[in-house]
């Protein structure tokens, strides 16, 4: 690569970074070109896709952050303290870091660093959900399809009262934890969780992401 196309990606993958995570990943590109101060034509030569773009410069920030919150929970001694010290932990990320949100989400499951570490966090996530259960603190019917939908959900709150109410996804964390407590099951639910494959296509729909 030439040395100015070099200055053009570093440009772009910065521009990139700082509006992913003002405004999540769905931000126009032609805004990440205009604030690196380049062409739209010169985005699509350097890197061709959103994707493409995404897996440069989302995976490796939202890695380190998930990864910190989930080895955290998992050194908590009381597994209910550490399920509900991620859930709290994760759903902060995402009303600060719109981009977090969206990695969470598997918003893009064509960008493939991305969806890499989507599916490492749902397998920790899964962990912890685990650990919780075995505990006897955590109902034994939530699964992991239900962490995603909690995630999506309160990833679509902060977005929207981010303005207006911006910690009001704090109460609806603080419902949802006192509905999940084991001692807070009564019967059998009726409606079984989304399977693993359709999850894509519901976090999706929620998202407004084909």
């Amino acid at each position: 690569m030439r040395a100015d196309a070099q200055r053009n990606a570093e440009k772009l993958r910065a521009a990139a970074a700082e509006l992913f995570q003002e405004r999540g990943l769905k931000v126009p590109l032609k805004e990440i070109a205009r604030r690196a101060g380049v062409s739209h034509g010169t985005l699509y030569n350097l890197f061709g896709t959103r994707e493409a773009l995404i897996d440069e410069v989302v995976s490796d920030l939202a890695s380190g952050r998930l990864d910190e919150v989930a080895e955290h929970a998992l050194s908590f001694e009381d597994a209910w303290e550490g399920f509900a010290y991620y859930v709290e932990r994760i759903c902060e990320l995402q009303a600060a870091d719109p981009a977090v949100g969206d990695v969470v989400s598997g918003r893009y499951p064509r960008a493939e660093l991305l969806m890499t570490v989507c599916r490492r966090a749902q397998d920790v996530g899964t962990r912890i959900i685990e650990r919780a259960q075995q505990a006897g603190a955590l109902r034994p019917d939530f699964t992991a399809q239900d962490l995603m939908l909690a995630f999506g959900t309160n990833a679509l709150l902060a977005r929207a009262a981010a303005g207006t109410a911006p910690d009001v996804w704090r109460r609806s964390v603080a419902f949802l934890l006192d509905g999940l407590r084991a001692d807070a099951a009564h019967g059998p639910l009726t409606v079984a969780p989304p399977a693993p494959e359709q999850m894509y296509d519901v976090m999706g729909g929620l998202a407004g992401t084909p």
